[in-house]
């Protein structure tokens, strides 16, 4: 190897590190202030599932690779670990202490995009010959674009795909020139496992950058096809169950696609702007000049000027058009940014600046041409700030400066050129990351690193621990929406594009809110479906309080088959009656409960405050069907015909909006249940085992949902009211049930089947290899007899 291309790959990481750290030390952003960057998904999920991570690779999780024993009362992981955790970076969480998982993130997403710049900057060079030093400034460049810098910083598996368009290209270059047969699809199974969904946008970059370079014959063609089809095949292990836990999940979003409006678009190629439905289009000036004067630079083929160039506009028009926007998007418009295939087009930019710059630096014309382009970009763009403007400006006159230093043949000149060029990307990219780091909070929901409020929670949750006798739920106010990920325990809170519907749908029928459009499951506070769900200890509000009245996670309900199906109706507390098998609350037709009972008002589609009598106002937050504000409790009906007022917006229902829950009651169908469960329960990182009284018949449940995947006693398993169900005869005192992924059987046959092709591949390789090269005789001077 070039000694250059080392040289150039370190560099361009450095200069990324360099722009984002001192853009988030100009915010004063986490690490290097107070202020919190994580907002949205990054705070809600990614920390959340990295922390969980962290307790996998301790050996301190609830559960497994294959099933989640702490979120959603249970749920599976393989496809969330596929989709948030499968990136090899991810690991590193592990070498950090647990409470400093924001920290291992942070470090996490920087080091992804330092290796995305040297991906490209090995690119550059492998692909054409150039100033190492410009391959590394590119590479940067790419880097820190605005879609890197703007959004995927908060979501940062989006990364992987930073990473995998460079090296997605390489392989290219591979089965343009028939070389590593064996490495190719390697790398592009490494890439889809990392993230499928970024890997298959590069994938479509790498194909259209691969026709850009030239295709000699259809052999090129069909190498192209196997070593991505090979590739997939590889990863298909965890691509099929993340697929299929994508086809299970409550559909969450739907959303028509409507393009930005071209000045806005223009807008986002400027330095320190911010919009979340248009596209962040930033680059730095120096690579937008090179790009803009290729094609006037008459020192390219006019041939190769024009394909660049096309390639470029036909890019940028098909993030705009519907047809196109699905394509790129797996035929689906995400629920948040539209436009998250832009970092491809950063790529194709960057491509097409190094084209030029690999038949020696524009000229005067070229660069004035450039210059027009660019100037005119700026023009049409919707007003933005006088600093993205100054920015711009001075990164422009920056890049025009160093253009003609590099030019003059004398040594020192072109150092300060490079200087130039390096510091105005630098500088750009930093202000544009201090700045997104500002706006963000203002738009988008934020939480907190972890602090003491953190520790508190995540202290008491672990010193009541009780699993699997009992679920310790880390209660409400939530934290974020994946709290027994991230303080510990085990509740019904869950967040993720996996979400499964059956579990959405159950807690909803028994009460529960959600936001996110169904997808981010909330704790539900009440007595009946803890005990239900066995949950005999809840943070609520500052404190941790104890259950009493709580079931076995295994109990047996009465009669067979037949019998198993219940059907939940509009009230959700006759939902709750109905699977617990007695009655429990009462309804009041005037709003007012008997004396001595708890009351629960619920109202999923109101926002306002909730009050009993002169009590305390509680919060609800509806909003249907965006939110669902969950069954809440009021307090203790301490004298008679106290009413429940309501005050705010949003419907609510016309009768049965409150719920008087009988203690006493409830205790008493909890003891009845309890006496014929489960005598004792094992669970496993894939599964539980209960041990029954001798002669048990009817249906045993399992307090956790049906979701699919659940065998029991070698068969599907039933359900009951949503939850894992499976006919007892008497027969025997045991029942175990396990758990598989949908996918993960047929997943790892593809791939077992694609490793062998793989492996045919290589020795096939390497078999014509060795046909192929010259034999060398060596001279034998006959010794004398």
């Amino acid at each position: 190897m070039d000694r250059n291309v080392p040289r150039a790959g370190a560099l361009a990481g450095l200069l990324t590190a360099l722009a984002v750290c001192a853009g988030d030390a100009v915010a004063r952003t986490f690490p290097f202030g107070p202020r919190t960057r994580s907002v949205n998904d990054l705070g809600n999920q990614f920390v959340p599932f990295h922390a969980h991570l962290w307790d996998l690779l301790h050996g301190r999780a609830d559960g497994g690779l294959l099933l989640n024993w702490s979120s959603g009362y249970g749920t599976s992981f393989l496809p969330d670990l596929g989709t948030y955790l499968t990136s090899p970076f991810a690991l590193l969480v592990g070498l950090f202490p647990r409470d400093d998982t924001d920290l291992a993130v942070y470090v996490i997403t920087v080091l992804k995009m330092s290796v995305a710049a040297a991906a490209m900057s090995l690119l550059l060079l492998g692909q054409r010959r150039g100033p190492w030093w410009g391959a590394a400034v590119l590479g940067a460049s790419y880097a820190l674009c605005g879609w890197a810098v703007v959004e995927a910083s908060y979501n940062p598996m989006w990364l992987d795909g930073l990473i995998a368009f460079p090296l997605l290209c390489l392989v290219a270059e591979w089965i343009r020139t028939g070389r590593h047969p064996v490495l190719g699809p390697v790398v592009v199974a490494v890439a889809w496992i990392a993230n499928f969904y970024t890997a298959y946008m590069a994938t479509i970059g790498a194909a259209l950058v691969l026709l850009a370079r030239g295709v000699r014959g259809w052999r090129v063609l069909l190498r192209a096809a196997w070593t991505v089809l090979l590739g997939i095949g590889l990863a298909a292990p965890v691509l099929l169950p993340v697929f299929l836990g994508s086809r299970h999940a409550y559909p969450g979003w739907t959303r028509e696609f409507a393009p930005a409006g071209w000045g806005d678009v223009a807008a986002r190629v400027l330095p320190a702007t911010y919009g979340f439905f248009t596209p962040a289009l930033f680059l730095g000036t120096g690579a937008l000049l090179l790009a803009a004067a290729l094609p006037f630079h008459r020192g390219v083929p006019v041939r190769e000027r024009w394909i660049w160039t096309g390639l470029v506009a036909g890019v940028v028009l098909s993030v705009q058009w519907e047809p196109t926007h699905l394509v790129w998007h797996v035929f689906a418009t995400p629920n948040g940014s539209p436009y998250r295939q832009t970092f491809v087009l950063a790529g194709v930019v960057v491509l097409a600046a190094w084209t030029g710059v690999s038949y020696g630096w524009p000229g005067w014309r070229a660069v004035a041409g450039g210059s027009l382009v660019l100037g005119v970009i700026a023009v049409g763009a919707t007003p933005v700030g006088g600093w993205s403007y100054a920015l711009f400006g001075a990164g422009l006159a920056a890049g025009v400066g160093a253009l003609a230093l590099v030019r003059l043949r004398a040594r020192r000149y072109g150092a300060v050129g490079a200087v130039l060029l390096a510091g105005a990307l630098v500088g750009q990219a930093a202000a544009t990351t201090a700045y997104a780091d500002r706006e963000r909070p203002a738009r988008l929901d934020d939480y907190p690193a972890w602090g003491a409020a953190h520790e508190a929670r995540a202290a008491a949750v672990a010193g009541a621990d009780g699993w699997p006798r009992y679920r310790t739920d880390p209660g409400r106010p939530q934290l974020t929406g994946n709290d027994p990920l991230l303080v510990g325990g085990q509740g019904a809170a869950y967040y993720s594009s996996h979400t499964p519907a059956v579990l959405t749908r159950t807690l909803a029928a028994l009460g529960g809110g959600w936001t996110s459009n169904g997808r981010s499951l909330q704790s539900l506070d009440n007595p009946v479906t803890d005990a239900l769900f066995g949950v005999g200890a809840r943070w609520r509000g500052s404190s941790l309080e104890r259950r009493a009245d709580v079931l076995p996670l295994v109990t047996v309900r009465p009669g067979g088959p037949g019998d198993r199906e219940l059907r939940y109706g509009a009230s959700p507390f006759r939902n709750q009656e109905l699977l617990l098998g007695s009655r429990v609350y009462d309804l009041p037709a005037d709003g007012a409960c008997p004396v001595g009972s708890d009351v629960y008002v619920w109202a999923p589609d109101f926002t306002g405050t909730a009050r009993l009598g002169a009590g305390p106002p509680v919060e609800l937050r509806g909003g249907l069907p965006k939110r669902r504000a969950p069954m809440t409790p009021l307090g203790t009906q301490r004298a008679a015909g106290v009413p429940v007022t309501l005050d705010g917006e949003g419907a609510v229902p016309s009768s049965g909006s409150v719920g008087c829950l009988d203690r006493a009651r409830l205790a008493a169908a909890v003891a009845g249940l309890r006496a014929t469960g489960a005598v004792a329960v094992r669970v496993t990182a894939d599964g539980v085992r209960a041990d029954l009284p001798p002669g048990t018949r009817g249906t045993a449940v399992l307090a956790a949902p049906r979701i699919a995947g659940w065998r029991c006693e070698g068969r599907p398993a039933g359900s009951y009211g949503g939850l894992v169900a499976v006919e007892v005869t008497g027969r025997r005192t045991t029942v175990a049930c396990v758990f598989r992924p949908p996918g993960l059987r047929a997943g790892a046959g593809v791939g077992a089947v694609a490793l062998i092709a793989l492996v045919v591949a290589g020795r096939a390789s390497r078999l014509r290899a060795t046909k192929t090269s010259p034999v060398h005789h060596r001279a034998v001077t006959p010794t004398a007899a």
